[in-house]
């Protein structure tokens, strides 16, 4: 339907009443995807602005098949948004118990969308109120601002779950993973020797033009090479940047 409101902004993901805010819109703001790009009326690339979105897949699933240890499981079991002092949160644990219900094994899984810069609000205020838009909306994805605190995260939580002798799990657009390679020259590892591994989902259109979030690929690495592929970046031009000094020095 055009309105969410008619459905009490019902999120079809986490069949619940959507979470997502805005500080000029009152009450839920239903925008979990926003198209990139596009020219001459052809539309560019579907890119996640909400983790939730990431529930439209089989995230479960796809955690246990292509990164649970390769050991037996008896009884799995969920625990949502997980947190403690020292370690911060995660989103969910997918932990296997034993009989006495003490945990034999587990993961962390950590969503990630993409921010946006500017606002699509006014695009989303006409589309419910069948309006047209004078002009086209001026917004942009924070690309810098995601890599800078989620691979932080990743590399701290990563070290520690190095220690517990398991991993975590960070789901991610596919497009967003190749934006992270431009600037980080991480290891790429088979899951089986990593503590960090990336779930890598892409969009794809279903007979009837729907977009469905699918899993693509696993990536592994571990916490040191991530730490390491941050750090040592290729350095941009000295020239460059003595240029740019003096153009500020003011005699």
């Amino acid at each position: 339907m055009r309105n969410p409101v008619n459905q009490d902004n019902l999120c079809p993901f986490i069949n619940s009443t959507c979470i997502k805010r805005s500080q000029k819109i009152a009450g839920p703001y239903p925008v979990c995807s926003i198209y990139k790009g596009g020219k001459g009326g052809v539309l560019g690339d579907l890119v996640c602005v909400c983790p939730k979105r990431f529930f439209q897949a089989e995230l479960i699933d796809d955690v246990i098949k292509h990164c649970w240890p390769e050991k037996k499981k008896e009884d799995l079991h969920i625990a949502y948004e997980v947190k403690m002092k020292g370690f911060g949160q995660v989103d969910f644990v997918l932990a296997d118990l034993d009989t006495k219900r003490r945990i034999k094994d587990f993961l962390s899984v950590e969503l990630q969308a993409i921010d946006i810069t500017g606002s699509c609000e006014t695009a989303y205020s006409a589309v419910v109120n069948s309006r047209v838009l004078d002009k086209k909306p001026s917004y942009g994805f924070n690309y810098a601002n995601v890599r800078k605190r989620y691979i932080s995260q990743l590399i701290a939580k990563g070290f520690f779950h190095h220690h517990w002798k398991t991993r975590i799990i960070a789901v991610i657009q596919d497009h967003l993973y190749t934006q992270f390679r431009t600037f980080l020259n991480f290891d790429e590892l088979p899951v089986a020797s990593s503590n960090i591994v990336f779930m890598l989902y892409r969009f794809a259109t279903d007979r009837n033009g729907n977009h469905q979030l699918v899993f693509d690929r696993a990536v592994g690495t571990s916490h040191n090479s991530l730490m390491m592929g941050t750090l040592y970046r290729n350095p941009p031009s000295r020239d460059e940047f003595c240029e740019r000094i003096l153009k500020q020095i003011r005699d």
